[in-house]
C-alpha cells in the first residue's frame, strides 16, 4: 500500500495546484521545471539527432538520449527527496510545492476557457489565436465548431497526462516517478512526432509515453465519467462511460481515446474526427458519432465543469486513501 506521507504530499498538492496553478510571476523570474526538461531534450535534439545519419544510427541516439533525460530525472528525483527528508517539515512542504508545480489543473482549465472567452469576445479570430496555445493542429483550418473541438479534445487529453499521470508515478515511485514522467511526457511532445525529423529519434520517447501514459489513461476515463455524475447527470454519466468503453479503440493514440470518448459522452458531442497537423490531414472516426457535430462556446465551458469536478474527485479519491493508510 502507498505510505501516508506519499498520499498527504500527493492530497494537499493537487489541492494546491486546484486553487493556486501556475502564478505567471513566479515564472517569470525562475525557469518552470518543464522549460528545463525542454532545454536538456532539445539540447539532445541538436547534438545526436543528424539529419544525415542512417535511420539505425539516429533510433539508437534516440533511445541513449531518452534514457539518460530519464535517468537524470530518476537521480535528481531522488535526490531531492533525501534533502527534503533531512528537513523534516519544511522537507515535507517543499515537496508537496514541487509536486503541485509539477500538476496541470488550473492551469489547463484557464488556457482552455480562455478559448471559449476568446470566441465570444472576437469571434473566430479570438478562438483561432487562444487555442493555438494548446493545440498542434494549423488554426486557420479551424471553424469555430473545429476551434471547440480541438479545446475540449486537449482538455480531456491533458486530464489524463498532466494531472492523473503525474500524480499515479508520484504515488508509485515519489519525486523520482514524477521527475521521470515529466521528462518522458516532454519528450514525446517536442520529439515524438511521425515525421520525417522525428520518426527514428523520437520513436522510444513515443513508445515510453505510451506505455506510462497506459494506466492513466484508462483510469481518467473513469474518473470523468464518475465526475459527469456531479456535473452533468445521471444520463450523461452513462453516457460517458458506455462511450469511452466503446469508441477509445478509435483514436489513432492508444490512450488518448479514453479521456476524450469519456469527455465526448459526458457533453454529447462529437470528437476527433478529419484534422489537419503540420499541413498533413489525419483522418479518423468521429468519436461519439450520434453526438451532436456542432460544438459550441458552450460546450467548452461545461467542459472545464466536468473537469473541475474529476480533478475535485481526483482529490477525494487520495484523501481518502490516505485516510486508509493513517489508520
Amino acid at each position: 500500500m502507498m505510505g501516508a506521507s506519499v498520499l498527504a504530499v500527493l492530497a494537499l498538492a493537487l489541492l494546491i495546484d486546484r486553487v493556486v496553478g501556475d502564478p505567471p510571476a513566479v515564472w517569470a523570474r525562475v525557469p518552470h521545471p518543464v522549460v528545463v526538461f525542454g532545454k536538456a531534450i532539445a539540447f539532445c535534439d541538436r547534438n545526436f539527432n543528424h539529419s544525415g545519419a542512417p535511420d539505425a544510427i539516429r533510433r539508437r541516439n534516440g533511445v541513449i538520449a531518452i534514457m539518460a533525460l530519464l535517468c537524470l530525472s530518476l537521480f535528481v528525483g531522488g535526490m531531492l527527496e533525501g534533502i527534503f527528508a533531512a528537513f523534516g517539515p519544511p522537507g515535507f512542504v517543499l515537496e508537496v510545492l514541487v509536486v503541485a508545480v509539477l500538476l496541470a489543473q488550473k492551469s489547463l482549465a484557464d488556457h482552455v476557457g480562455a478559448v471559449a472567452a476568446g470566441l465570444r469576445a472576437d469571434g473566430l479570430e479570438g478562438g483561432r489565436r487562444a487555442v493555438s496555445l494548446i493545440v498542434g493542429r494549423d488554426p486557420a483550418t479551424l471553424d469555430a465548431p473545429a476551434i471547440c473541438r480541438a479545446a475540449i479534445e486537449s482538455l480531456a487529453e491533458n486530464f489524463a497526462d498532466g494531472v492523473v499521470a503525474p500524480a499515479f508515478w508520484y504515488a508509485v515511485l515519489g519525486l523520482p516517478g514524477i521527475l521521470a514522467y515529466k521528462m518522458l511526457n516532454t519528450a514525446d511532445s517536442m520529439i515524438g512526432h511521425k515525421n520525417e525529423k522525428y520518426r527514428d529519434f523520437g520513436w522510444a520517447s513515443a513508445r515510453l509515453d505510451d506505455f506510462a501514459n497506459w494506466p492513466a489513461a484508462r483510469f481518467s476515463a473513469f474518473v470523468i465519467a464518475f465526475a459527469t455524475l456531479f456535473s452533468q447527470g445521471v444520463t450523461a454519466a452513462g453516457r460517458s462511460l458506455s462511450v469511452a468503453l466503446r469508441d477509445a479503440g478509435l483514436h489513432r493514440s492508444p490512450n488518448s481515446g479514453w479521456p476524450e470518448a469519456a469527455m465526448a459522452g459526458a457533453l454529447d458531442i462529437q470528437l476527433t474526427g478529419p484534422r489537419i497537423y503540420g499541413g498533413q490531414r489525419v483522418s479518423e472516426p468521429m468519436i461519439n458519432g450520434a453526438g451532436r457535430a456542432v460544438a459550441t462556446a458552450a460546450d467548452i465551458e461545461d467542459g472545464v465543469r466536468v473537469f473541475y469536478s474529476a480533478c475535485h474527485v481526483l482529490i477525494g479519491l487520495v484523501a481518502l486513501l490516505f485516510l486508509i493508510a493513517a489508520v
